[in-house]
């Protein structure tokens, strides 16, 4: 980045629009501006993961996968993925700009898999708690799948507004954070929380 910036408030945007790169006011109402904003958003829900994942290493240590499993650098991967987020709002900005290409989609794809191979296999759906870590990574999925469907909107309404790579990864990256979520619940401490049909039929409900 050439510039930094100097001056934080402009006034500019005051009468509802933000300037572009190329120069451009667009509204802020434009469609655009709600997938950046998700994945800035995104992007700031991994980085609370990364708090959560730092402070646990310091008080308790650190999730018995993790440990085990130490050919896994989760914190690099998710540093790595903040950037590549970060690109993604780059390219929104500057349609001409390339931050993600397939060589991502197929890493993304191999720390799935890496992290999958050591789970048990998924035989009922999985509700999202659990410790705090393994909670927060659910809220980065929940906005993951959100910024997805933002950004499919905005690809049916402009499809030069976004790159095709950057639809994808945001579609492989709640894919990572669903089984992320699954590799660091900590079977010695908390298990997963399976979604169980005996709950509500034990419910009890008084009708008045």
């Amino acid at each position: 980045m050439g510039n930094r910036l100097s001056k934080i408030y402009t006034r500019t945007g005051d009468d509802g629009s933000t300037g572009m790169a190329d120069g451009s006011r667009v509204s802020k109402a434009d469609s655009l501006f709600s997938v950046m904003g998700d994945i800035d958003e995104l992007n700031s829900h991994i980085g609370l993961v990364r708090a959560h994942l730092a402070q646990i290493a310091n008080d308790q240590g650190l999730p018995q996968r993790l440990q085990e499993h130490k050919e896994i650098d989760f914190t690099q991967v998710l540093i790595i993925i903040q950037h590549l987020l970060f690109n993604i709002g780059g390219e929104l900005a500057m349609p001409e700009y390339e931050g993600i290409n397939a060589d991502h989609i197929s890493w993304l794809e191999q720390q799935i898999d890496a992290m999958n191979n050591h789970l048990p296999p998924l035989k009922d759906f999985i509700l999202p708690t659990g410790s705090v870590l393994v909670s927060q990574l659910h809220v980065a999925r929940t906005v993951c799948r959100r910024s997805e469907r933002q950004a499919v909107m905005l690809q049916q309404q402009r499809a030069q507004a976004i790159r095709p790579t950057a639809v994808s990864f945001i579609n492989r990256l709640s894919d990572w954070l669903f089984v992320a979520a699954r590799f660091c619940t900590d079977p010695a401490q908390v298990s997963e929380v399976l979604w169980n049909n005996q709950v509500l039929q034990d419910l009890k409900i008084d009708k008045q």
